[in-house]
């Protein structure tokens, strides 16, 4: 009886102390979100999206759902961390083209070279039907809720320390190093280079040491690595724009109340223009182009030399696509360059 009492006891207590504590405590969930860069909004965009997506989600559920970030790749590498959002170890993940690929590798269907007119068409098409049908797509063979697309900081340029790239034949035998895509791959076979697959922990020694020639990446992510301080060139080509990923366990999106869904979601797309906004801020201030072109040589392609490069690389890359992928991977692929079309003659 004695032992009865003292276990009831102990069970007021602790009923007492949970119905004392702030509702909002104990019924917090929590998003584990991976990004890929610091965690400053200021210094990168992913940075952004992960402090505007926390401050929203906190804000707009008033505490009932938390954010926790983890930046700069803390968790493993990208396609690593893909897996861990699959299996619900972390709750979302804001990935590159090149890691998520590990669990849809029709990603490369969106790598077709010198495809877009210019940025804001990539947001159009992102954020319209394709996009839709992207992410469905992509929703049906990965079992992950898709969030949105993000910014990697703009469109792809080539750098390099061995010489000017002004034509494609300037491409011939220089090591470019890419993702480990087929589809980027292709596109420097394609211009007479040598594609090198360096894992982006690596980049900055390989191009140091000579491991690698050159690489592409947009202006911002150039800029924040310090790239300028191991390649002498940066050519301004923008062949190809790889959106960031974001996605989030089902599972634990099916855990949320409506309303909660309703601000994650919205937080995620706010999130995703405020990225889009610093990789536009940082290209364009003495952090991105204009700190770059005091220690590289700078030169931009003209519309005449682009069609050069695009009429080398872009049957290439569809001719991959096609042989990769087949009728499904060219029905997205065609989904993808009406959409670009429709965008740009919108914009006129």
């Amino acid at each position: 009886m004695k032992h009865f009492t003292r276990i009831f006891v102990i069970f007021v207590v602790a009923l007492g102390l949970a119905l004392a504590a702030p509702m909002g405590a104990q019924a917090a969930k929590v998003i584990k979100l991976h990004h890929l860069n610091k965690d400053d909004p200021f210094d990168n965009p992913t940075g952004a999206m992960a402090t505007v997506f926390k401050s929203l989600v906190e804000a707009g559920t008033n505490g009932s759902v938390q954010v926790q970030t983890f930046p700069s790749g803390q968790l493993g590498k990208d396609a690593e961390v893909v897996q861990q959002v699959k299996a619900g170890v972390i709750q979302s993940g804001i990935h590159s083209v090149g890691g998520f690929a590990s669990v849809y590798p029709m990603m490369g269907v969106i790598d077709i070279p010198f495809a877009f007119p210019n940025i804001s068409t990539t947001y159009a098409v992102f954020d319209g039907p394709f996009g839709k049908k992207f992410a469905g797509d992509i929703e049906k063979k990965t079992g992950l809720k898709v969030l949105g697309f993000g910014d990697s900081g703009g469109f792809f340029q080539f750098t390099n320390s061995k010489r000017p790239i002004k034509t494609p034949a300037d491409m011939k035998g220089l090591k470019i190093r890419t993702m480990g895509l087929d589809t980027h791959k292709t596109i420097i076979k394609a211009l007479g280079g040598q594609p090198a697959a360096i894992a982006w922990s690596e980049v900055y020694t390989a191009l140091q040491t000579g491991v690698a020639d050159g690489q592409m990446n947009p202006i911002p992510i150039i800029a924040f690595a310090k790239f300028n301080e191991v390649q002498k060139y940066l050519t301004l080509s923008g062949h190809l724009f790889a959106p960031y990923v974001w996605v989030m366990n089902q599972k634990f999106w099916d855990s949320l109340t409506p309303s909660e869904q309703y601000v994650v979601k919205y937080a995620a797309r706010s999130a995703i223009v405020a990225g889009r906004g610093m990789g536009r801020i940082i290209e364009a201030s003495d952090r991105g182009l204009p700190a770059l072109a005091k220690d590289m040589q700078v030169n931009a392609l003209s519309p005449e030399e682009k069609a050069k490069f695009r009429d080398v690389a872009m049957p290439a890359v569809k001719e991959l696509i096609v042989k990769k992928f087949g009728a499904e991977g060219q029905e997205m692929m065609q989904a993808f360059l009406d959409a670009i079309a429709q965008a740009e003659k919108a914009e006129k």
